[in-house]
């Protein structure tokens, strides 16, 4: 069966503008969607065949992704996707955690007529698709995107772009473990009403109550992957 991310690059546009931009956004998409699993080769020849750019393109993305650590440089034996690991799932989590507390409280304090606007905006369009997307146990990237846009309009007064900047990097890479999440639970995940809670608590700048249910959202995603592909160390010691 032909790959089904073989496309003609002469009959698309870029995403990004340019091809390399293009190659970057692409590569990334199939690595956090699972398309290319986790510990997965990255052979240049197949991957030339699949996003039809040149080594010097594909070696610049995965050089990229690599820093992104979404892919790992094995030295002169080329790249693989990178791995998943309960240690690095732990670590990712504990990590967010720390920043978005911060960012969320920066941006209660800071926050304006316009940002609780703009948060309640943010919320109501992804309330909308999660109402029609019930019952669903994937979620689809309409939901990502807007999933994303309210995380995002939830700390955009944090007033800090260095700490943003962290904060979008950290949220990217946990991207991966979140479609992972749902690929492994049984049953759907009732988002909306953790998303409510952590608006409401916002716009009446209950500080300690949103970083508490950001917390919470954040560790049962992780809890959710944990759960089902790394069992506790006790379970697994007598087999």
């Amino acid at each position: 069966m032909p790959d089904l991310r073989l496309v003609d690059t002469r009959s698309r546009a870029f995403v990004g503008g340019t091809l390399a931009n293009d190659v970057l956004h692409r590569l990334r998409e199939d690595i956090v969607s699972c398309t290319l699993r986790p510990g997965e080769r990255l052979r240049f020849e197949t991957l030339r065949e699949i996003y039809g750019a040149s080594f010097s393109t594909l070696r610049e993305a995965l050089s990229r992704l690599s820093s992104e650590n979404l892919v790992a440089a094995e030295g002169q034996r080329g790249f693989s996707v990178a791995p998943i690991s309960r240690a690095d799932l732990l670590d990712l989590t504990d990590a967010r955690v720390i920043i978005e507390r911060e960012c969320i409280a920066r941006s209660i304090r800071h926050g304006d007529k316009k940002w609780r606007s703009a948060l309640l905006s943010a919320f109501h369009r992804l309330d909308r698709i999660e109402a029609d997307e019930v019952g669903q146990l994937v979620d689809s990237g309409e939901w990502e995107a807007l999933h994303s846009a309210f995380h995002e309009a939830l700390v955009a007064c944090s007033g800090s772009a260095i700490l943003m900047e962290i904060r979008a990097g950290l949220f990217e890479r946990a991207r991966r473990y979140r479609r992972i999440s749902t690929m492994v639970r049984r049953l759907p995940r009732k988002k909306s009403a953790e998303h409510r809670a952590m608006m409401e608590a916002a716009l009446a700048g209950d500080i300690e109550t949103a970083q508490n249910l950001i917390a919470t959202h954040i560790r049962r995603t992780a809890d959710n992957v944990l759960q089902a592909m790394f069992p506790p160390l006790e379970e697994t010691a007598g087999t």
